[in-house]
């Protein structure tokens, strides 16, 4: 067959023969198949002279398959499985509320409000299947750009996005880092300038982490060296634990404090100037013409406006 394109068959064919498997009768086929029965006939002639083997036979008055059709009948069944789940597939991508999304993200965010905006978007749309992936910030980029995921949730510096022109980002909060502490001399003040912060000792993320680099950004600007790193977590519940049982100070978003202060005796104070950072949804472009992707982003626009992501945090503290 693939070196004569001539005895190419056609898929009309291969549905007439499927029909005449199925029926096992020639008359009854053509009438079910709104053709004559010599079109019919000549149509499984031309299939079986393209296989160089006969698909039927006639035991006594009864048209059956040969060893060649049973195998040509179930060949042909697995392709027609795999076309329609493969339609099925298309169809599901092209609903809003039907199919799969996959979202990532970083682990040094507080993911309360979005386990919990999920499990009520499951509630109202059951046949949208979303995964949360919570990895490290490097990994949840990889993730983005492999196109692993339809969407990621990370701290963003302002216009960081620029030099990435095939994504876009939706700011969810504009949070910032505070300074955790256990000093009751520090109560009564508003903020803490870098160098009094500096004369701590911290616990921090580790030196390439996200968070890490805006701190130490932060402090070059002020021309003041780096706080005293005493240990180093990769997740902030880690961190905030681990100062909340010593006397050692931290940096850790407003909005992870806010989720989880009742939980220590810890202590919070916004630095002076503010050390901001974005909250936001990062993904590829093309990824709002996702009926489901577009729709899951417009909901939680609509969970938030109804009550804040802030007033979300408290809430179930």
């Amino acid at each position: 067959m693939k070196d004569n394109p001539n005895k190419m068959i056609s898929a009309r064919a291969y549905a007439y023969f499927l029909q005449l498997a199925d029926t096992l009768n020639y008359t009854k086929t053509a009438q079910l198949l709104g053709i004559s029965q010599p079109a019919l006939t000549q149509q499984i002639k031309k299939l079986e002279t393209s296989l160089d083997a006969p698909l039927f036979q006639t035991i006594g008055k009864q048209l059956c398959l040969t060893e060649a059709g049973v195998i040509m009948r179930e060949s042909i069944e697995t392709i027609y499985d795999v076309l329609t789940e493969a339609s099925e597939k298309i169809h599901d991508e092209n609903l809003s509320t039907r199919g799969k999304i996959t979202i990532g993200i970083s682990a040094s965010v507080e993911d309360r409000v979005f386990t919990n905006f999920i499990t009520d978007y499951f509630k109202q749309y059951p046949d949208v299947e979303v995964t949360l992936f919570m990895v490290g910030r490097k990994e949840v980029w990889d993730y983005l750009e492999k196109n692993k995921i339809d969407i990621a949730i990370l701290y963003l510096p302002t216009d960081v996005l620029n030099k990435w022109k095939g994504y876009e980002s939706v700011n969810i909060i504009h949070d910032e880092l505070l300074f955790i502490h256990h000093n009751p001399e520090l109560t009564k003040k508003k903020s803490i300038s870098y160098h009094e912060a500096q004369r701590f000792p911290w616990v921090t993320y580790p030196k390439n982490y996200f968070v890490s680099h805006v701190i130490q950004t932060a402090f070059e600007r002020e021309e003041v060296t780096r706080p005293t790193s005493v240990a180093q977590f990769t997740k902030p519940q880690q961190m905030f634990r681990f100062s909340n049982e010593t006397s050692v100070n931290t940096a850790l978003p407003r909005s992870f404090f806010k989720a989880h202060q009742e939980e220590g005796e810890l202590r919070a104070l916004p630095f002076n100037p503010p050390i901001a950072m974005d909250l936001s949804f990062v993904y590829r472009k093309e990824k709002l013409n996702v009926p489901r992707v577009s729709h899951f982003l417009k909901v939680f626009q609509e969970y938030v406006e109804e009550e804040s992501y802030l007033d979300r945090l408290k809430e179930n503290n």
